[in-house]
C-alpha cells in the first residue's frame, strides 16, 4: 500500500531513546543504576525483566487477554467454511454471490466475528479520528453522530439492520435511552450479541434476533427509526433492501446509514482499482460493491424523501486527526494493532504462525486461510482510502412520508 507521507509518524531514534532510559536511570539514584549493571551481566534476568515488563504493561497485558480469549473461541465448524467461501468468489460474475447472498454472508461472518473482536472490539466499523480521541472513542463519535440523525427520545423503538455483535447498538442504547432491537443474519453473532448487552447490563434496552434484513420479520410501521451502520453493503438488492425497512419504518420516522461505496475517483480502467474492489469485496464478504450514485437513487426508488447524502469520509483528518484508513496501514509498533500485522515482516510470517498453530491443533484448521482473506480485505480497503476510491462511509439520510 501506497501511504501518504502526511498520514505516518516517524518513530523515535533508539539511541535518543536509550539515552533518555539512562538519563532518566541516573536521576532515580544509585541503587537503580546498580540494579541496571545487573542485569546487563545476567542476560536470562534481562529476559526475564522483559517479560515481566510486558505482562505488567496494561496495553501488552489486555492484547495477551484477548488473545487467549480468541483462541479460546475460535472453533473447527466455523472456521472450516473457508474454503467455500473462497470458491463463491471465485467468478468475476457477481451474479452467483447474489443469489447466495446468504450463505456468503453467514460464513463469512462465522469465519471473520472472532478475529474483528480480537483486532478491533465490538464494534465492526470504520471512523476517522478527531484531534486526541482514542480509537475506541473515535467510533463511539461517529455512532452517536449517526444516531443524531434519527430524532428519536427515550423509549423511542429504534432498528439496527446488520447490528453484528451489538457494539453500535449498545452504544446508540446508552445515549438515547431508545430500546434498539438488532438483527443479524448469523446465529453466532445473535448468541454473542445477547450475551455482551447481558454482560454490560443493557440487555433492557438491546435485543438482538436473527434474521436477514431483505426480508424483515416484523410488522409494518413497526420501529420510530432505523440505522445501519457498513452493513446493508452486504444486500444483493440495494432498493429492495431500503424497501423493506421503509415498510418497518414508522410514517415520518428516519433512516440513517453509512454505507460502502465506490466513489467518484474510482476507474475501472485502473488495475489497481480493479484489484482493490475484488479485495475488499473477498475480504469482507461483498456480493458486490458499487457506486455511491447507485446506494443514493436505491434509496429514492425505495420510496423514501432524501434528506442528506454525503461523504463523512472527507471530514478525516480534522483537529490534525487521523483518516479511517489509518488503522489497516503498517506499522512496526506492537502496540499498534491490527497496524502491526500489516508490516512486511508480520505480513508474511502471520500465515506462517497460525499455520503452525494449526498443526499443533491451538487453533482449527482454516484459521491461516480466514486470516489471509481479511488481511487482503484490509489491503483492499486502505488502497481504497489512500486512493479516495473507495469510502466506508456514505452517509444516508432519509425520511419515510407522511400518510395522507
Amino acid at each position: 500500500v501506497n501511504i501518504d507521507k502526511t498520514t505516518t509518524r516517524r518513530a523515535p531514534d533508539d539511541a535518543g531513546l536509550c539515552g533518555a532510559a539512562e538519563a532518566l536511570v541516573r536521576r532515580q539514584g544509585p541503587r537503580m543504576l546498580a540494579s541496571v549493571d545487573r542485569l546487563k551481566e545476567n542476560p536470562v534476568a534481562i529476559v526475564a525483566a522483559g517479560l515481566a515488563c510486558a505482562v505488567s504493561s496494561p496495553a501488552i497485558f489486555r492484547g495477551l487477554k484477548l488473545t487467549a480469549t480468541f483462541v479460546k473461541r475460535l472453533t473447527g465448524s466455523r472456521q472450516a467454511r473457508i474454503d467455500a467461501y473462497n470458491a463463491l468468489h471465485e467468478e468475476e460474475d457477481a451474479s452467483k454471490r447474489n443469489a447466495d447472498y446468504q450463505a456468503l454472508v453467514d460464513s463469512y461472518y462465522d469465519l471473520a466475528t472472532t478475529f474483528y473482536e480480537w483486532g478491533w472490539g465490538s464494534c465492526f466499523h470504520f471512523a476517522d479520528r478527531r484531534g486526541a480521541e482514542s480509537f475506541s472513542q473515535s467510533l463511539a463519535r461517529h455512532e452517536y453522530y449517526l444516531a443524531s440523525r434519527l430524532a428519536v427520545s427515550s423509549g423511542a423503538r429504534v432498528l439496527d439492520c446488520g447490528c453484528g455483535v451489538g457494539g453500535p447498538a449498545r452504544n446508540i442504547a446508552r445515549f438515547t435511552r431508545a430500546e434498539v432491537t438488532g438483527i443479524t443474519l448469523n446465529q453466532f453473532q445473535v448468541d454473542r450479541a445477547n450475551a455482551l448487552s447481558q454482560q454490560e447490563k443493557v440487555d433492557h434496552l438491546v435485543n438482538v434476533v436473527q434474521g436477514d434484513f431483505m426480508a424483515l420479520p416484523f410488522e409494518d410501521d413497526s420501529f420510530d427509526a432505523v440505522y445501519a451502520i457498513e452493513a446493508t453493503c452486504h444486500a444483493p438488492d440495494r432498493a429492495k433492501c431500503y424497501a423493506e425497512i421503509l415498510r418497518v419504518l414508522k410514517p415520518g420516522g428516519f433512516f440513517a446509514c453509512y454505507e460502502w461505496c465506490l466513489t467518484d475517483a474510482y476507474d475501472p480502467d485502473s488495475a489497481r482499482h480493479r484489484k482493490l474492489k475484488k479485495d475488499i469485496e473477498v475480504g469482507d464478504g461483498l456480493p458486490d460493491l458499487v457506486h455511491t450514485s447507485v446506494c443514493s437513487a436505491a434509496l429514492a426508488d425505495a420510496g423514501f424523501a432524501l434528506v442528506e447524502t454525503r461523504d463523512c469520509a472527507l471530514d478525516g483528518g480534522l483537529d490534525g486527526g487521523e483518516p479511517w484508513y489509518t488503522p489497516l496501514t503498517p506499522s512496526w509498533n506492537p502496540l499498534k494493532w491490527p497496524r502491526f500485522q500489516f508490516n512486511p515482516i508480520m505480513f508474511y510470517l502471520m500465515p506462517k504462525i497460525l499455520k503452525a498453530a494449526e498443526f499443533l491443533r491451538l487453533v482449527p484448521d482454516g484459521t491461516a486461510k480466514t486470516q489471509v482473506m481479511l488481511q487482503a480485505g484490509g489491503i483492499g480497503c486502505a488502497d481504497g482510502g489512500v486512493t479516495g476510491a473507495f469510502t466506508p462511509m456514505w452517509l444516508m439520510v432519509g425520511q419515510k412520508p407522511l400518510r395522507r
